[in-house]
């Protein structure tokens, strides 16, 4: 079998081993493939029987270009880079990844409502530059500072992630609540469920963690906004499309938003023109939730597993069936 890896830098940048892969057969793997020619898609996919990729379209034209396709994995959760009716069209099964990062994102979660609350960083480069040196006090701070205990968190998106992230706000002492529209036991141990706008109309903060889909886009809207505390705090490090960067712009400007923690953004990398880069007190960071070199190593364990249950005739995790 013939396998081809799109973009392979951010999955494994030579810390983790494609070993497993190569045990499949031969295993060629490109650093980069451009996200926007199909042609150099088409052309590195070749006559490969098996194509993997992480943030690379793959569309029904270039499904349909590679004759000898037969099998697409994802180096992630979210599938909506691979035209997927068009695979199953051709009996390509599309496989993902879907559990590999559950508490490194959830622990990314908290550490971006962290930053917001004590600005670790800015009081670090603070001392550095010498402002403790020369402070006429003992201490100080640049920020207010937050105390999490006793606030209340709710988290729109309360899957095996939602849920992670709920944990470790209540060992912080936080109060939990949570919207989805398919609620669970284990949901229940976490938090309490409630509607939409009651979540909006309670929490102190607000955390992003539900899928992308026509139902949720831009679910943190100008509208939605205007239904939450005033000085909320908003986190999303789930998908950047779930907010209308515009609407958080402003209302972060306006003071309604308190602050946000973003590791994501609508187009990723980031445009210079994207309204939140000078947004008041708005932390961004580039889309690095999933990439603790632990949970990267899960990631790759269960791509070879995909590959290998395919090559035995028997596809797992397929989204596409």
């Amino acid at each position: 079998m013939k396998t081809v890896i799109l973009d392979g830098y951010t999955e494994n940048p030579g810390d983790l081993s494609w070993e497993g892969l190569e045990r499949l057969g031969s295993l060629e793997v490109y650093d980069r493939t451009s996200l926007t020619d199909r042609s150099e898609v088409i052309s590195r996919i070749g006559d490969a029987d098996a194509a993997i990729t992480n943030k690379t379209p793959i569309d029904r034209e270039s499904i349909k270009a590679c004759k000898n396709l037969k099998y697409i994995g994802i180096l992630a959760t979210g599938y909506n880079i691979v035209d997927v009716d068009a695979a199953r069209e051709r009996g390509i099964p599309v496989c993902n990844i879907p559990t590999y990062g559950t508490w490194a994102v959830g622990q990314f979660a908290i550490a971006l409502l962290l930053e917001i609350c004590h600005h670790a960083g800015h009081h670090n480069d603070s001392v550095h530059s010498g402002g403790w040196e020369k402070n006429p006090d003992w201490c100080y701070w640049d920020y207010p500072l937050i105390e999490l205990a006793e606030k209340t968190i709710g988290i729109i998106g309360f899957g095996r992630i939602g849920q992670t992230t709920g944990k470790i706000a209540k060992a912080l002492g936080m109060k939990v609540i949570a919207y989805d529209e398919v609620k669970n036991d284990a949901g229940r141990a976490v938090g309490d469920y409630v509607s939409l706008d009651e979540l909006l109309a309670r929490s102190d903060v607000v955390a992003v963690h539900c899928p992308l889909f026509p139902s949720t886009q831009g679910i943190i809207n100008k509208a939605n906004i205007a239904k939450m505390k005033n000085g909320v705090i908003i986190i999303n490090n789930s998908r950047g499309q779930l907010v209308v960067e515009q609407d958080l712009a402003d209302a972060l400007n306006s003071g309604k938003v308190y602050a946000a923690g973003l590791d994501v953004v609508s187009t990723e990398p980031i445009k210079g023109d994207n309204p939140l880069l000078k947004a008041k007190n708005c932390i961004i960071t580039p889309h690095i939730s999933w990439a603790p070199k632990e949970s990267r190593k899960r990631l790759m364990d269960i791509a070879v597993d995909n590959l290998k249950s395919f090559a035995e005739g028997h596809p797992i995790n397929v989204v596409n069936p």
